[in-house]
């Protein structure tokens, strides 16, 4: 019995120490990878002499050049259409014609008025002619004795009234002509020609439709005649970017319809005016509308065809860059004591919440003998992929590109590093909703 209790306390006793021996060696290898310093696996690349071509991106729809919308002047019935939506015409064609009845009719009476007032006119004449002998006769009684003062005063009011009758009637006649040329005028608008050659691409009416005139309101609008042979894209551009173009850019336009097809176009017209979407809430937008004019066309070109456009602004030649991506925001170190903080009332996209006086500035992180060294830089233009360094480097050193979490919030200045090769394309906006 004393041996078997003897044989379970040396038992016990291994049993605790293993454990207890076990602690120590946890313990230990806590302390020492607690001391071990952090390594950073990025991706580099090595900075290069590249072309870069700053671009503005839109959207929007192809039109004409030249289109004009056609209203009639005048309300009244189509009573001819020798044209349907796609015809072509010449300038100068018919397109429609309204039932001209009673602007005819209107015509006629003007012209009878005016004959009125004609023959009106020459009534007066000839009492005019009257008052003038008698008043001529009555001046030489008035001479000789024979006429006193009051029948010369008599006859002069009767001349000077017979004048302005005539007077009266002459104005009567001029406003009976110009009414006869309104009419006129009238009548000539119940017919409508094309003012320019082109193509029907809109017909908006039928046969003994009854139209109205723009007289009372816009008017109806009765069909639209455009150029095909000079196309443009208008598009809309962000508030942010429509100040990067100017006009006589190159423009690259992709048409939905034409798949990869580019057509090359110009910058004709820049929108002074904003359009304005979701005014007042969150969504508010402004946009300006650019007008880029085809250089090149294709018959089977349609208006209102949907497009998209990349629009050069600038291009530098030959100029230090590096990705896009590899550059970031980054708040200083404090001058004035207290412990350098990389990032101090930073957010995580680098952005300073402070009151400016950590104004983020824009750096880069180098790598030499696997330490990452961060550098601040200047920048210049951009494309989709890489962006120019105007100050900050000098062509030779290698950049960290990625990843995306590692430049914009894991590295620091003088952290180790580890390449783990040339850094993959990333799209960075899907990583930073990650």
């Amino acid at each position: 019995m004393a041996k078997g209790k003897q044989k379970k306390s040396k038992k016990k006793l291994f049993i605790f120490g293993g454990l207890g021996l076990l602690l120590i060696v946890v313990i230990v290898l806590v302390v020492l990878s607690g001391n071990k310093e952090e390594i950073i696996s990025v991706q580099t690349e090595d900075v290069a002499m590249r072309d870069i071509t700053q671009v503005v991106s839109a959207t929007g729809k192809i039109n004409p050049v030249n289109a004009v919308e056609l209203r009639p002047e005048v309300t009244a019935e189509i009573v001819e259409l020798p044209v349907e939506e796609g015809t072509a015409v010449k300038k100068g064609q018919l397109l429609i014609r309204l039932k001209p009845e009673i602007y005819v009719a209107r015509r006629n009476r003007a012209q009878a008025s005016l004959e009125a007032a004609q023959a009106q006119l020459k009534i007066h004449q000839a009492n005019l002619d009257k008052v003038k002998s008698e008043y001529d006769r009555m001046k030489g009684m008035a001479e000789k004795g024979l006429a006193s003062d009051q029948e010369l005063e008599s006859a002069k009011a009767s001349m000077l009234s017979a004048e302005g009758n005539y007077e009266v009637q002459k104005a009567q006649i001029s406003q009976a002509m110009e009414s006869l040329n309104d009419a006129k005028e009238e009548l000539a608008k119940t017919t409508i020609y094309s003012p320019m050659d082109g193509v029907i691409t809109q017909l908006n009416v039928e046969l003994s439709e009854r139209v109205l005139g723009s007289s009372f309101s816009q008017g109806t609008h009765l069909m639209t005649v455009a150029d095909l042979n000079q196309m443009e894209a208008r598009v809309e551009v962000d508030e942010n970017d429509v100040v990067l173009v100017e006009v006589g850019d190159t423009s690259y336009v992709e048409i939905d319809a034409f798949g990869d097809r580019k057509f090359v176009g110009l910058v004709s017209q820049i929108g002074n005016s904003a359009q304005t979407t979701g005014l007042g809430s969150q969504d508010e937008v402004v946009n300006f509308e650019i007008r880029i004019r085809l250089l090149e066309t294709d018959e089977r070109i349609r208006p209102g065809m949907s497009c998209d456009s990349d629009i050069e602004t600038e291009t530098r030649l030959d100029v230090i860059s590096v990705p896009i991506q590899s550059v970031t925001a980054r708040s200083p170190k404090p001058i004035n004591g207290g412990e350098a903080d990389q990032q101090p009332n930073e957010n995580e996209e680098g952005i300073s919440n402070g009151n400016g006086k950590n104004k983020p500035q824009e750096v880069v992180f180098v790598v030499d003998n696997n330490e990452a060294k961060m550098l601040p830089v200047k920048t210049g233009i951009s494309d989709d992929n890489f962006i120019e360094i105007i100050e900050g480097l000098d062509g030779t050193e290698k950049v960290v590109s990625g990843p995306y979490r590692a430049i914009s919030k894991d590295l620091t200045d003088g952290a180790k590093v580890m390449e783990t090769g040339g850094a993959k394309k990333e799209n960075i906006s899907s990583t930073e909703n990650e």
